[in-house]
This record gives structure tokens, sequence and C-alpha cells, in this order.
């Protein structure tokens, strides 16, 4: 497994770490939106609960803390890919979008994380986006 680091020495997070955060989310997802269509009956508060709960779910975690649940596991966050800085609420919600395009081809746009140099998938690129360790404070040494 090869090391990425970018500028200011944060490290792009790789294929398979970006595959457990995901499982994580989608376990998650499972299990809140199980619970609540349990409790509906009506088509519209189905698809409501199906469809567009998890979009605003993600895109509120990802407004707030730069992360859903499963990459907050990895101590991952999204930054925008010029500045390194938080991305804007437009680009969140391009970024979701992008996984439509990314999981059309047989998922050819979430595997591209392997692939890529910037270690980025096509809902990335959309978005102009990178997935990062987050990074931690340096070790203070008492001074004596």
């Amino acid at each position: 497994m090869r090391r990425v680091v970018v500028k200011d020495g944060a490290e792009l997070v790789g294929f398979w770490e970006r595959v457990g955060a995901y499982l994580l989310d989608a376990i998650i997802l499972f299990v809140i939106s199980l619970l609540l269509v349990s409790l509906i009956s009506d088509l519209i508060t189905y698809n409501v609960v199906v469809y567009l709960l998890p979009a605003a779910a993600t895109i509120t975690f990802w407004q707030i803390k730069s992360a859903t649940p499963g990459k907050m596991a990895i101590s991952a966050i999204i930054v925008d890919a010029k500045t390194g800085r938080k991305p804007s609420l437009g680009q969140y919600i391009g970024r979701y979008l992008g996984y439509i395009l990314s999981g059309l081809p047989l998922g050819l746009g979430f595997f591209w994380v392997g692939w890529d140099k910037n270690k980025q998938g096509w809902h990335d690129k959309l978005a102009g986006t990178l997935v990062i360790k987050k990074a931690r404070p340096s070790p203070t040494v008492p001074h004596t």
C-alpha cells in the first residue's frame, strides 16, 4: 500500500480505508432506515426515508463535520482539493450527486480511488474534493 502525502503533510485516504468507512455508514443508514420504514405505511413517506434521508444525513454530516460517521471512525475528512479547506455546500451536493455517476458503470468511479494518484473517485473529481487523514495535534514537549 502506497502512502500519499499532499501539501502540509496531509495524507490521502486510500481505497480500502474508504471502503471500510462506507460500509460503516451503510450499516448505520440501513438500521435507521429499517426502523423508520417499519413505522410507516404510505408510499410517499417510504420514498422520503429510503431516498432523501440518506442524502440529507450525508450532506448534513459533511457540512457540519466534513465527514460521515464512517470517515470519522478512520479520522478522515473531506477537503477542497485546491485550498485544503472545508468545501462549500455546493461542492458537497455535487459530490453526493457524483455518487450516481461513480456508481453507474459497475462502480468504476468508486474503484477509481484505488488507481488515481490523488486517491480521488469520480465524485471527488467532479466536486473538486480530496479525502485526507485529519491532522493530529503535534505532541507538546514540556520545557524543563
